[in-house]
């Protein structure tokens, strides 16, 4: 029996979600790989990550607009990543809501 373990990212995405959709590819102690689907969805007013991870992202179709704490705000199309340090306050402002926007979050020590 293999000890490998696979999937196809691009497989399985719902055109329209109640909420996000996580799927946790890989959960090991110094690092979490999360697929993220969002289709409209953003972070509820007023509320913020505040992870006590790092957390870098890359979305893979779709986009989205971040907002952190300090002001900064960042728009992310197909392609674009970032590195969000621990502790750095974000937010999801908005999402796609004309096709899904698809992420990968590895999130580590």
């Amino acid at each position: 029996m293999s000890d490998l373990s696979t999937g196809n990212i691009f497989q399985n995405i719902p055109d329209s979600l109640p909420a996000e959709l996580i799927d946790v590819i890989v959960d090991e102690s110094n690092v979490r790989i999360e697929r993220i689907v969002s289709t409209g969805q953003s972070t509820p007013a007023g509320e913020w990550y505040d992870q006590d991870q790092h957390e870098w992202v890359v979305v893979l179709s779709g986009e989205a607009q971040l907002i952190f704490a300090n002001g900064d705000q960042l728009h992310l199309g197909q392609g674009d990543h970032c590195l969000i340090k621990a502790h750095q306050k974000h937010r999801v402002e908005r999402t796609s809501s004309t096709k899904p926007t698809l992420w990968l979050a590895v999130f580590f020590d």
